[in-house]
Order: structure tokens, then C-alpha cells, then sequence
């Protein structure tokens, strides 16, 4: 249903703010609404109706054809409670995009925060949230947060090798406030998913951009200098500028769920070659083949094959899944790394059960008696 074009005139739409068990928060569009070439509607506060919220169901007709209400999705709403702030859906509107970690519905950009200190700048770990960004296939932004922990050389050391990436980030302190209106203008009036490793300060960056907020705030661990997981849900924040703002569970190794062959075309700096050259071969995986258009020459070039070897192992993890008869089973080791080991033989090592234990001895008593 995604990029279809439904007419809701006459009828009650709103957006789904957040998924609390089987209710469905839904904030309601307002005569001020902010149209938009992609996204037919961005809703803003408004007076329009009683209460700008309401508390819904979903209709049981939904829930039989097997329609899924996700956070951020765009919905029509019949019988409105407004004393009680009720109501329900009845119909879930085209998906301009959706992302499935986190289970968010149509988002214009994500907004990836890492800090340039404390915790440190771990080069791999951005080039898999990257990666993973990329995936989705809305645009990227990305934040360093406490720009003021480093000069100003180490800071422009920074920003010309992640230009080299494809990026350009905006260098930001949400302590000092430096840049933070930066960051306000390019979320206005716009779905943005906010995403990073704990600890880097996404949080305080919500707590800066909507004071109403008050979400809590983690401390980085002395010994790993880690964020501690302190965002449990997904959830819509309305921002004063406009725009809907989507916190995420903090988590340090997002998982990369591509082919080996989709793999390359999320890396800017390579995607650049292959859109003026192609290579040799139509299955070239750009590591040892011959007229490869991709080449070693660039810094990243190392991430992509280690990169590449997850996405193997994600692909032959999912062909042994498709083979019942299959000999071998996936296996993490933790810090990315996976491997294969042997499968053990169905029912051969399960521990017999005391029933059969007690039957086996009733069976030998019996034939000793005889």
C-alpha cells in the first residue's frame, strides 16, 4: 500500500504517537497543517478539536485482515469520545516508507548522534550505524555531539574524513548549546528518527529540542565508556518548530540484514564509482575480482569487508533456515562476529523424560516377575 493515494475528506486523521499495549495514542490533524511534496500531511498543535490526543483501538476488522498499526503511521479515526478522549481506527492510510528497527511508519530522515569524546569515536562502530541508515533508504544526517571536548584541528580532522565518507556532519554541544538551533532547522516540520549508541547523548539533545520532555538521562560507564540503555520505547515527540521527533532503544551493534550484493551501494564514497564505471563482472562482490570498478583505494575499504562477511553469514544463515535437513546452525560470538557449527542430532541427545523412565523399569520388573 505504500505510495498509494487515499481521500480522506470529511473525515477525522491523525498520526500515531506511540503503541501502549493494545492502544494506540493518536495525535490528531489540525487546520494548520504543513503540506508536503512526499508526505501529504504534517500535522502541528492546533485547537481545532476538544483534545488534540486521543487514546485508540483498533478496529476488529483490522485486526482480522492482519493490518499492523505502527508508530508514526497515518490513520482515520470514527467515533470520537471527547470527554473521555477516545476513539478508534479504522483505517490505516499508504506507507511512504517504514522502518523495521525501530517499527516506524513513513519518516522523512534519520538523524544518527555519536559523540567525538567521551565515549570515543569508534570508526567501525559509525560506519555500521551508517550502513544500517543507509539501508532504509531516507536521507542521513549526522551529529557529533561534544564538539567542545576537542580542538578545533582534531574537529576539522574529523569533518574532512568523514567528507571523504560522503558526509558532512554538524559538529554540535548540547552542553554549551553550540549548533543545537542547527539541528532544530533541519527537524522542522519533519519525521526524523534520532538513533546512536547509548551514551552519546541523544537524549539530552531531546531534552534540549522539546523542554517539556523530560526524558532521562544515562551516565556513560566508567570502565567501557558505554552508555547505559536508558530509552525503552519507541515514541513521537511533537516539536514547538514543527515536525514529529522519534526517540529509539539505545543499542550499541545494529544489525546488517542486507545481501552481499546490496551492500556495496550503501557505502556513498563507493556508490560515487560505481555510478561513472561498472565492473567485469555483473556478481562482482568488490574484493579480489578482476576490473573491479570499486577498487581497495578508499579508507573504508576495510569495513566494507568485514561488513561483507556479515552479510554472508546473514545469507547462509537464512539458506540453512529455508533447509530443514540442514547440518549446521549460526552461532554469535559476540562483537559482530558469527560462525557455523554442527547441528546435533534431533531427539538423540534429549534427556529421557521420567514417565519413560518409570515405564522402562515397570517394563523390566514385569519381566523379571515372569
Amino acid at each position: 500500500m505504500k505510495g498509494d493515494t487515499v481521500s480522506t475528506a470529511g473525515q477525522l486523521v491523525g498520526t500515531v504517537l506511540a503503541v501502549q499495549a493494545n492502544f494506540y495514542r493518536v495525535q490528531l490533524d489540525g487546520e494548520q497543517g504543513i503540506e508536503n511534496k512526499e508526505f501529504d500531511f504534517i500535522p502541528v498543535h492546533s485547537t481545532q478539536y476538544p483534545v488534540p490526543n486521543l487514546l485508540c483501538t483498533r478496529r476488529t476488522r483490522l485486526k482480522k485482515i492482519g493490518q499492523q498499526v505502527m508508530v508514526g503511521d497515518r490513520v482515520i479515526v470514527e467515533e470520537p469520545d471527547w470527554p473521555g478522549g477516545r476513539g478508534a481506527i479504522a483505517e490505516v492510510l499508504p506507507r511512504q516508507s517504514e522502518l523495521d528497527r525501530p517499527a516506524i511508519a513513513n519518516v522523512h530522515q534519520i538523524l544518527l548522534v555519536f559523540a567525538v569524546a567521551y565515549p570515543p569515536l569508534e570508526p567501525v562502530q559509525l560506519s555500521r550505524f551508517l550502513i544500517k541508515a543507509e539501508s532504509t533508504g531516507v536521507d542521513v544526517l549526522l551529529c557529533l555531539n561534544k564538539c567542545d571536548l576537542i580542538s578545533p584541528q582534531e574537529q576539522q580532522e574529523i569533518s574532512d574524513r568523514l567528507f571523504a565518507w560522503g558526509y558532512k556532519p554538524l559538529f554540535i554541544s548540547i552542553q554549551n548549546q553550540i549548533n543545537i538551533h542547527q539541528v532544530d532547522k533541519y527537524l522542522s516540520n519533519k519525521i526524523t528518527v534520532i538513533a546512536g549508541p547509548s551514551g552519546v547523548g541523544k537524549s539530552s539533545l531531546i531534552n534540549g529540542l522539546i523542554p517539556d520532555v523530560n526524558l532521562r538521562v544515562g551516565e556513560v560507564s566508567g570502565k567501557l565508556a558505554r552508555g547505559r540503555h536508558t530509552t525503552r520505547h519507541v515514541e513521537l515527540f511533537e516539536m514547538p518548530s514543527g515536525g514529529l521527533l522519534a526517540d529509539t532503544p539505545g543499542f550499541n551493534q545494529p544489525d546488517l540484514d542486507c545481501s552481499p550484493e546490496e551492500l556495496i551501494y550503501y557505502f556513498p564514497e563507493a556508490r560515487t564509482r560505481l555510478e561513472v564505471a561498472s565492473c567485469r563482472f555483473s556478481n562482482c562482490l568488490h574484493r579480489d575480482e578482476p576490473d573491479c570498478a570499486v577498487g581497495s583505494d578508499w579508507e573504508r575499504y576495510d569495513h566494507y569487508l568485514e561488513f561483507l562477511d556479515d552479510a554472508i553469514a546473514y545469507q547462509n544463515y537464512l539458506k540453512q533456515q529455508a533447509d530443514p535437513e540442514s547440518t549446521l546452525k549460526l552461532k554469535s560470538k559476540g562483537h559482530g562476529q558469527n560462525q557455523y557449527e554442527p547441528k546435533l542430532e534431533s531427539k538423540k541427545y534429549r534427556r529421557v523424560s521420567r514417565r519413560v523412565q518409570m515405564q522402562n523399569l515397570q517394563d523390566l520388573y514385569t519381566e523379571s516377575e515372569e
